[in-house]
């Protein structure tokens, strides 16, 4: 990645934001906020008028569905997966490297300094997929949580998925075992246990997995209470619902989140919240698939933490995370009918520190002395004249970044990505998605 850090000794200073202020980072780290003093080594990055947030966090993307974005537009989400899932198996390792490319560096356009991908599909049993994702993450330079997905209950067994894509119980296993030594280093790629969601996978899967990431210290990562057709389907096969099955197969924690969690009762909250389970709400996803309305207010109040996802790109073709922000906002005014249902500052809180919460990152998603220095600088021109500029930076228009930092290193400068040419990448996953239809 292009644009080094400073040079020993010396810090960089993000200089006259409207919001914080001056931010001054040495080592990776936040160091001093507000008014600071120069210092004759500084590095001096000009942010006049800008406003400057923690990174925002992306807790749930699927990045292969770059490839098939914009099809089956008028199903719900089981009618949806039986539509794409033959298409998503005749996907090369290539075809996810220039999706999770495209993905990445989009997710970094729009301010985000790390993202959760839960990676399911995996034609053939070949792992290397994941490699290819990591690679793409490098070349960006943004975190990586990494989720090993999987499914092993077809549509023969009772599962939604057709036979010919899920995996043996014992290979998926054995799998995420390498993945997480190929590639978990706890810092820029962080490998998840990820089985998908409870009609694509059994409960000896689920059970195993949970042991397993335990032993590994790996967190825990999979789809719940997204539609009322799961809960039927937990009804139907077990005779419970689905944080019910969730609490007995070992899944109720603090190393573990779920996606959507929509359908979730007052009783599962009082189970979920006490524990410190995490919900990504996906709110744009949620409306395309007409799943429903996230009880976000609710499930905060009851202690679960919340943050914000993309969800794949082939039920939110956006594919960007500073618009989540708006969207959640409204979807939550709309649910409760209140105009204080929730506020800029606060759904800005779930998209930085509720989303850190959800992943287990607790030197990430705020702005404050000795954080970790992933920070977004956005354009304020139009906002100097707000009393709340928070709120006009949330409420819009969309935009994207200025300037990006992980870790104090530039992954954006001057709304440029410095990692790759982005038009050149959507060109070739253009190419490539024609010849997967084809």
């Amino acid at each position: 990645m292009s644009g080094p850090a400073p040079a020993s000794g010396g810090r960089l200073v993000l200089r006259g934001a409207r919001f914080p202020g001056d931010v001054a980072i040495h080592d990776g780290r936040i160091v001093a906020l507000g008014t600071i003093a120069p210092e004759p080594d500084d590095e001096v990055v000009r942010c006049d008028g800008d406003v400057v947030t923690a990174g925002l966090v992306n807790t749930h993307h699927h990045l292969y569905q770059w490839m098939t974005r914009g099809r089956a537009t008028g199903c719900g989400l089981f009618d949806w997966l039986v539509a794409l899932y033959p298409v998503w198996n005749r996907m090369s390792v290539e075809d996810v490297r220039a999706a999770a490319l495209v993905g990445l560096a989009e997710l970094a356009a729009t301010g985000c300094t790390t993202a959760a991908d839960h990676h399911y599909v995996v034609p053939g049993g070949d792992d290397t997929v994941f490699d290819a994702i990591v690679e793409a993450a490098a070349i960006v330079g943004i975190r990586l949580h990494l989720s090993r997905g999987s499914m092993d209950l077809g549509e023969s067994q009772g599962g939604l998925p057709p036979d010919h894509l899920v995996e043996d119980r014992d290979d998926i296993l054995s799998s995420t075992k390498s993945v997480a030594d190929r590639h978990h280093d706890g810092e820029m790629v962080n490998v998840v246990v990820a089985p998908c969601s409870p009609f694509s996978v059994t409960t000896e899967l689920m059970v195993e997995s949970a042991e397993l990431a335990r032993q590994y210290g790996l967190r825990l990562h999979t789809h719940l209470c997204e539609t009322i057709d799961e809960q039927n389907h937990c009804l139907e096969r077990f005779g419970r619902r689905p944080v019910e099955m969730l609490e007995e197969w070992g899944w109720v924690g603090n190393d573990v989140w779920l996606a959507h969690g929509i359908h979730i009762s007052e009783e599962e909250m009082a189970i979920l919240g006490p524990a410190g389970t995490g919900i990504a709400h996906c709110p744009s996803s949620n409306a395309r698939l007409a799943t429903g309305l996230c009880r976000v207010t609710d499930l905060r109040a009851a202690g679960c933490p919340v943050g914000l996802g993309v969800d794949g790109v082939a039920s939110n073709e956006v594919g960007g995370l500073f618009p989540e922000l708006r969207q959640a906002l409204y979807t939550a005014r709309m649910r409760e009918a209140r105009a204080d249902a929730l506020m800029p500052d606060e759904v800005l809180e779930i998209a930085t520190r509720g989303g850190a919460d959800c992943l287990g990152m607790t030197e990430a998603g705020t702005l404050a002395v000795g954080m970790r220095a992933d920070l977004a600088v956005w354009p304020g021109h139009d906002l100097g004249d707000m009393s709340d500029v928070l709120g006009g930076l949330v409420l819009g228009p969309d935009r994207r970044v200025r300037h990006l930092f992980v870790n104090g290193r530039p992954v954006v400068s001057d709304g440029r990505l410095l990692g790759l040419d982005l038009r050149s990448a959507h060109r070739a996953l253009a190419e490539r998605a024609r010849v997967l239809w084809d």
